[in-house]
């Protein structure tokens, strides 16, 4: 597949494209191995679905934000390269589904060409940043932070800190104490302060969902805008050396704080500012404008045939923004499924009678801005005739879900399905719940969360019920979740483990309880938490009661057989085998990469590229005496232990010394050059050490060479 690099595209992104294009065609000539290519092509957005021979493409918008002109191209390219659908996500991203891996280059150079990226949407890097949709409109933030997002994806987009780190990392921006973001479930979170007239923000860490769901710590009730950046390098520096890699499931931040406390990490985290590039950065908060249009056009005037519908959109889909006489209109869009012709027609709509700004939404819509009042009839009946009209955005109808089984290759069960199932009961039976219940309703398909079920009122996610020989699609029910009125956070509990099919029959159950015993304008979780967690397992047990089960019960949704449990292996880390000649070929690549910036005046960076070949370097020859090397500081102690003390290097103040000089220096021109000095000799002498007393084809475990 030939790929056009256009004008538009800049030379970094060039570089990106054609190396991923010179990988793949390593990997289909036998050149690179496939868990080696793999790890490769997750950094460069492209992630294996559970359909063998297809990916998925991920895209990269900071903080949801995308134009008229991106929106239609990523249509053109889901026509051409992918299944002609746009699949919106909870991190504010568009995938694409069925893509050849050949296809990968072109459909990033076309994103490039319209200002978007697939860099660091997968694979052990810091992913999209996300916040509050309505940021720079919402009438209760402090300002917007947007530009403080977008500063902060230019800044680790590339950058050679969290390029290789042991898993990923995600932070959230939120525009006001409500935290709409759930910064409260991000490894960093930031929401706006203003002291003595300057800008900060209250910043927490730590936090994540996954398996385990861990509430964010607070690392600062107040910290200058200028400091943000620098915080989150070191933060970054800190997880990068001491971060769990071996243990995938532990290799998160919140794991890495949970185990030496908060203290200790931020100790640690004042140990690398030394090393930053910036000490301060100072945030250019007019690179993102607030998007007023430069147009002054009503749309045409059209006759309402359901006024009522129509009021009761504007009281849940339609809210008044802060810029007097504008408001903003959101798309529930069912399953995040958008359709080429149905984004085209957006994107006209927004061009002539809106701002060009739009956000995609963490439930997984769509937030159009600068809505004049005359246009609303306009808009809804547009929207209406591709069914994005439907009242009840961001309510209890409307449900987040992840792909499920339909293209993940973790999705235990059907979640997709199962979320629409649950909206209809909700509109054909609860319809009055969506003015003023504040529950919300989250589904994954599996234990990982991607549908975030563990920060949602009523969340479900994907499991088995083993009966005899037959196993039945079920769903964890987790009641207690989200973020209240005071925007304070909390985990859902886990109740009981049901059929799939009586999912319906649950939610019948606890609403009408909902409705019999809450008191007037309680909150969800005030109810829940007064009735007990053993009320609510009490009252849903017998839908669990394997007696009653039907045939019904064993055959998911969207299936017409017995189900069968298909789990696969997930990509979101994964660097499998290599050989030590392998191994130390990728220090060679961090000389490469080290020497490159040093020439181009990038000390930083050269500085970090020579730290992790020091790392992969002493790691190849660890790996070779079988020393697990599951943290790079445990590698930096263990070389001194089983290399440097038994006389097999001779490294004057021991290899720890030696590499973490790295924190003992500011990162200028003199230091750089002497690191980068040292690594290439201490390389050479790795490479001379191997070769003289290893076996040139000894295999790497898996687990090991995460580090």
């Amino acid at each position: 597949m030939s790929v056009t690099i256009t004008k538009n595209i800049s030379p970094e992104a060039a570089k990106d494209i054609f190396e991923l294009q010179q990988k793949i065609n390593g990997f289909q000539n036998g050149e690179i191995p496939e868990d080696k290519f793999k790890a490769f092509r997750l950094t460069r957005g492209v992630y294996g679905q559970r359909q063998l021979g297809v990916q998925m493409f991920r895209t990269k918008f900071p903080f949801g934000k995308i134009t008229p002109k991106q929106l239609v191209r990523v249509a053109e390219l889901s026509e051409l390269y992918a299944s002609s659908n746009l699949h919106l996500t909870t991190r504010q991203n568009i995938q694409l589904h069925y893509v050849k891996v050949t296809d990968a280059p072109a459909i990033w150079a076309g994103l490039e060409d319209v200002g978007a990226t697939g860099r660091e949407a997968c694979g052990n890097t810091v992913r999209n940043i996300t916040a509050s949709s309505k940021a720079g409109i919402d009438a209760n933030e402090l300002f917007d932070v947007s530009p403080y997002a977008q500063a902060a994806f230019e800044f680790f987009l590339r950058n050679p800190i969290c390029q290789d780190m042991g898993r990923k990392i995600k932070p959230a921006f939120s525009s006001s104490d409500k935290d709409s973001a759930y910064t409260f479930l991000h490894d960093f979170g930031f929401i706006p302060r203003i002291e003595n007239g300057e800008r900060g923000f209250k910043v927490v860490v730590g936090g994540g969902l996954g398996a385990q769901a861990i509430l964010a710590q607070t690392a600062y009730e107040f910290l200058h805008e200028d400091q943000i950046i620098p915080f989150m390098e070191a933060a970054l520096r800190v997880f990068d050396r001491y971060g769990e890699r071996v243990r995938r499931h532990k290799a998160r931040m919140k794991y890495l704080i949970k185990e030496i406390g908060l203290e200790k990490f931020m100790e640690l985290v004042e140990t690398e500012r030394k090393a930053n590039k910036v000490k301060h950065f100072k945030i250019d908060t007019t690179k993102v404008e607030v998007g007023t249009p430069t147009h002054n056009n009503i749309a045409p005037l059209v006759e309402i045939e359901d006024k009522q519908r129509y009021e009761d959109w504007l009281k849940t889909n339609v809210s008044e923004q802060k810029q007097k006489g504008y408001f903003s209109v959101a798309l529930k869009v069912t399953k995040g499924d958008v359709k080429p012709d149905e984004a085209r027609k957006i994107a006209e709509m927004v061009q002539n009678y809106a701002s060009e700004d739009m956000r995609i939404t963490m439930n997984q819509g769509l937030l159009l801005k600068f809505v004049r009042a005359e246009s609303l009839p306009y808009f809804y009946q547009e929207l209406n005739k591709m069914n994005f009209a439907t009242p009840g955005f961001d309510s209890i109808a409307d449900v987040t879900t992840c792909p499920g089984t339909d293209t993940c290759n973790l999705g235990v069960t059907n979640s997709m399905t199962l979320g629409k199932i649950l909206e209809d009961v909700i509109l054909d039976e609860f319809y009055h719940l969506i003015f003023d219940s504040e529950i919300k309703i989250k589904i994954s398909g599996c234990m990982n969360s991607c549908g975030q079920h563990m920060a949602a009122n009523i969340g479900l996610h994907g499991s088995s019920i083993k009966v005899g020989e037959l196993v039945a699609p079920a769903m964890q029910v987790v009641l207690g979740g989200g973020v209240d009125v005071n925007g304070v956070g909390s985990v859902g509990d886990k109740i009981v483990k049901i059929p799939t099919k009586r999912t319906p029959q649950m939610l019948r159950i606890i609403l009408n309880d909902f409705e019999t015993n809450s008191t007037e304008g309680e909150y969800f979780n005030d109810y829940y938490r007064r009735q007990g967690k053993n009320y609510f397992y009490t009252i849903l047990k017998p839908l669990a009661n394997a007696d009653l089960y039907v045939d019904d019960d064993f055959i998911d949704y969207d299936g017409v057989e017995n189900f069968i449990p298909e789990i696969g292996v997930g990509e979101c880390a994964g660097v499998m085998y290599d050989m030590v000649g392998g191994i130390i070929k990728d220090a060679e690549n961090k000389l490469m990469d080290a020497k490159e910036n040093l020439a181009k005046n990038k000390f930083p960076e050269a500085i970090y590229y020579a730290y992790t070949g020091f790392v992969i370097g002493a790691k190849a020859l660890l790996l070779s005496k079988d020393v697990e090397c599951n943290t790079q500081i445990k590698i930096l102690k263990d070389f001194d232990l089983h290399l440097v003390q038994t006389g097999e290097f001779k490294i004057e103040d021991g290899f720890e010394n030696l590499v973490l000089q790295i924190n003992q220096h500011e990162p200028e021109k003199e230091f750089a050059e002497n690191y980068v000095k040292q690594f290439t000799y201490f390389l050479k002498d790795v490479i001379a050490h191997r070769e003289s007393s290893l076996n040139k084809d000894k295999v790497v475990v898996e687990s090991s060479y995460k580090a």
